[in-house]
């Protein structure tokens, strides 16, 4: 029996000896695709070659790609784990023939690879044409000897592929598997064709028209092919089996599950563990293409297929996370074949674990919920949309995992009532989303990409540069000519300008012309090969094909160039210091500062980020060349560099590698990057951390300046330090033990002056009103700025002296007054401290106040008033006298 692996393997080594390219999967996170959340086939990473918006060296390639579905138009989510052939993530391998062969070179190749490489008996293997596609027929006829019967035409959408309302297009040609009469189902076309009996395995795309308007169809001048196999339900057939989940790969995943829950891998939790194996290997590659679990978006999408997952274990068993614990068994099974799940795995297991430890938090909540909304329900009745709404919202649960849920129960959801309560959430979600890839960009920078190609980029090694002008764009309209104030987009054939892209802001400086100066304020890409100056004409005007120079800020330059390498310095020192787990998921290299997120699920200590500050300047001063060199994708790997997977490469890559690494043997910091970069590391001058936070789940992130930013920081520091040394009258070395004896004074003097207030207050002073009413006492005294806290204290300490009285102290902080009155215990029966110190406070501008009978407290904002409050408080006192 041969493995999956094996598999794979035939099939790539069948198409390279038959001159095919083979080309790596590309990133589930599609890079040239705004409509697309995932690559969900073979063709997505050469759609452009297709469309012929770009050219490779090659006619011909063959790869074995990455693909989920799992939302969006390809979605087999809530089918996972009840059908034998659906799954969220999958292999689908392929050849491709751009302008090469055509239909009967397609045909051929998988007939022979099919009959004679993996030896299929002829006799199990039947074909399905477009019904309008005679030579295809004609073919089989002709390579495979088919008879009529064993070629079923189809006069529907599903035999003609389209890859959208206009553009290439074509009939296909489908190969399917005869599984035996003893299993149900009719062949394609058939009222019964819904059975397991026929199962088709390969899809041969013939394009050959372009469709535009939709409905008008002209041949294309180098018709082309794109083919896809599923590698799970192949390996099924070739392994003798009838369900993709009993194929060798997903067994092994399978059993690591029952083994790590103490489970039967095919009892009471069969469909657990095969849900368990599938989201596993969806969970595990999105993570190593660089998607995290999040609200929104991708990362919305992997959380719900994680939860999907975690809950099946809940329903096992589990009571400990258990998800990341399989993950070692998903790199054996797969980790040869594809190496970014063993350079992802501590990013992958951590972040498994964690989303695991808080769900549970919510899980059990949420199903003590849900199980009490189904014991209400009747049998087979629905749940009520608000509550699964409030699952969703409140503890986490997307619809399709309740669904899930309810389906083992016999219970569906009350799906409108849940569309409803959703309804502004989505609205939401949809105007956050951007799309994935590359963000739509303006229908003028096609035409343009069309018209000219890719700008040239000179800015590696030139910060100045000759050039002509290719395109202005005034208003999102392509002009010849912009006149002086107009806010212009220039194109030029090349440019020492660098687009802002891969963190690194956009260069700034002056495009000038014999008559015109334009000042350029930032700088983008558009479409990842064209370079695009936003700026202001501010002298003359300039108009299309006029020679330019096109000079950068040289200083603004050398600043972002210091951060930029920095930024390296510091994922390579936080990697040394934290762990392999610590990736890279945003940056920002400016002129000012630089902004590192990274993978990492705590804060740092304080001796932590001191080690990493001292790691990178300890690189900084050794003084090493900053190397940087062009290679391969596979050679740079090789090399050591790492590549942060989700970015999109080509055939050729930047490799910079800076510092040296004594104990490895290789630089210190080694990675595939597109930016600008200083020369050495000294270059650099100087590395400081800021400040560090954390931004979002299982994210980090570090802002920090290097270079003049660095020195300019420090100098304002000290410039600081020293001021204050001046104000102190005391060298600034000796700053913080002068700080430290003023302190000490100051709580010295606090005290005494504290005591003073208080003697004054209780005894010496005669300041303010000391007198009786009938027989009331009072003492109404101004005590000047002593602290409104300590006012309680002294008027009770007054109020002690008298038998009968009241007591009403004043304080003044500026314009602002406090009052506290005192009443003795027998005589607030009778007069409260509360409406006394109100009134006191409606005299100073004061709003009311508050406390006991006994004792109240209240202020206001004109302190200049105390005398008016003290009389209007008398006024009272012997208006309640008499």
């Amino acid at each position: 029996m041969r493995s999956t692996n094996e598999i794979r393997s035939t099939f790539l080594d069948y198409f390279k000896k038959n001159n095919h390219q083979h080309v790596p999967s590309s990133s589930l996170v599609p890079q040239n695709d705004p409509t697309l959340l995932f690559t969900n086939a073979g063709m997505v990473q050469f759609k452009n070659v297709f469309t012929g918006q770009e050219h490779r060296p090659y006619s011909r390639a063959t790869t074995a790609q990455k693909v989920v579905r799992a939302g969006g138009k390809h979605n087999d989510l809530d089918n996972v784990g009840y059908t034998a052939r659906h799954h969220t993530f999958f292999e689908m391998m392929g050849n491709f023939s751009f302008g090469d062969y055509f239909k009967e070179g397609a045909i051929e190749f998988a007939w022979n690879l099919i009959t004679r490489e993996f030896g299929l008996s002829k006799d199990k293997l039947l074909a399905t044409v477009y019904a309008e596609d005679e030579e295809a027929a004609t073919l089989w006829k002709k390579i495979a000897g088919f008879s009529d019967d064993r070629i079923i035409r189809i006069n529907s959408s599903d035999n003609f592929w389209r890859m959208g309302d206009t553009g290439p297009c074509g009939p296909c040609s489908e190969i399917f598997y005869d599984h035996g009469e003893d299993v149900f189902g009719g062949p394609p076309g058939s009222p019964d064709e819904d059975g397991d009996r026929f199962v088709e395995i390969w899809n041969l795309v013939f394009m050959q028209y372009f469709e535009d308007p939709p409905g008008t169809r002209t041949p294309l001048p180098r018709p082309s092919i794109d083919t896809g196999m599923g590698l799970e339900r192949f390996a099924a057939i070739m392994q003798g089996k009838r369900d993709n989940f009993d194929i060798d790969t997903f067994q092994a995943l399978i059993r690591a599950s029952a083994e790590a829950t103490h489970t039967d891998p095919f009892g009471p939790h069969k469909v657990s563990h095969r849900v368990v194996s599938d989201h596993l290997r969806s969970a595990a590659f999105l993570i190593a293409d660089g998607v995290l679990p999040s609200k929104d978006g991708r990362g919305y999408v992997l959380r719900r297929i994680m939860r999907r997952a975690m809950r099946h274990l809940h329903m096992i068993g589990t009571q400990e996370p258990t998800f990341y614990k399989l993950l070692p068994a998903l790199i054996t099974e797969m980790g040869a074949a594809y190496p970014e799940l063993i350079q992802a795995e501590a990013l992958i297991s951590e972040t498994l674990k964690g989303e695991e430890e808080r769900f549970k938090t919510m899980l059990d909540r949420g199903i003590s919920l849900l199980d009490d909304e189904t014991n209400k329900l009747p049998s087979k009745g629905k749940l009520p949309g608000d509550v699964a709404f409030k699952l969703y919202d409140t503890y986490g649960f997307p619809l399709d995992l309740t669904a899930d849920a309810l389906r083992e129960k016999g219970f569906t959801v009350d799906q409108e009532g849940f569309d409803t309560a959703m309804n502004e959430q989505r609205s939401r979600a949809r105007a956050a989303w951007v799309g994935s890839g590359d963000n739509a960009t303006e229908t003028v920078w096609f035409e343009l990409k069309d018209k000219h190609g890719s700008t040239e980029f000179l800015g590696y090694k030139n910060e100045t540069a000759d050039a002509e002008i290719q395109a202005i764009i005034v208003n999102n309209q392509s002009v010849q000519e912009a006149k002086e104030n107009d806010e212009v987009a220039i194109l030029l054939n090349q440019t020492p300008f660098y687009g802002e892209s891969g963190g690194q802001a956009g260069d700034t400086g002056y495009i000038t012309t014999k008559n015109a100066i334009i000042s350029i304020t930032n700088t983008q890409k558009k479409l990842g090969e064209l370079t695009v100056h936003y700026g202001k004409v501010i002298k003359g005007s300039v108009k299309v094909g006029e020679p330019v120079a096109a000079d950068l800020d040289h200083t603004e330059r050398q600043a972002i160039k210091a951060h930029h390498s920095a930024t390296h310095l510091l994922h390579q020192a936080l990697r040394n210091q934290l762990g392999d787990h610590v990736t890279q998921k945003g940056s920002l290299n400016s002129i000012d500062r630089l902004r590192f997120d990274f993978s990492h699920s705590k804060p740092l200590t304080s001796e932590e980020l001191k080690l990493i500050e001292d790691a990178i300047n300890a690189e900084i001063r050794k003084n090493e060349p900053v190397v940087t060199r062009i290679m391969t994708p596979d050679e740079a790997v090789k090399m050591g560099a790492m590549a942060l997977f989700g970015e999109k490469y080509g055939d050729e890559v930047r490799v910079v590698a800076m510092g040296n690494d004594i104990e490895k043997q290789k630089a210190w910091s080694i990675e595939l990057c597109g930016g600008t970069h200083v020369t050495s590391t000294a270059e650099v001058g100087l590395f400081h951390i800021i400040s560090e936070s954390g931004v979002a789940a299982g994210i980090r992130r570090i802002e920090a300046v290097a270079g003049a930013a660095a020195e300019s920081y420090f100098k304002q520091n000290e410039a600081s330090l020293h001021e204050a040394a001046s104000l102190l009258n005391t060298p600034a070395i000796q700053l913080v033990e002068r700080l430290q004896q003023l302190l000490d004074e100051r709580k010295s003097l606090k005290q005494q002056v504290s005591k003073l207030q208080h003697q004054i207050a209780v005894g010496g002073d005669k300041q303010g009103s000391t007198d009786k009413v009938g027989d009331i006492e009072y003492i109404m005294r101004n005590l000047g700025d002593v602290a409104p806290k300590e006012l309680k204290s002294l008027a009770e300490s007054l109020v002690k002296k008298m038998n009968n009285g009241i007591a009403v102290v004043f304080s003044s902080f500026g314009e602002k007054a406090s009052f506290v009155v005192a009443v003795n215990k027998v005589l607030s029966q009778t007069i409260s401290a509360v409406d006394l110190v109100k009134i006191a406070s409606a005299a100073v501008g004061g709003t009311g106040g508050g406390g006991r009978p006994d004792m109240a407290q209240a202020g206001g904002p004109d302190a200049s008033q105390y005398q008016k409050a003290f009389d209007a408080i008398l006024k009272e006192i012997k208006k309640i006298a008499s």
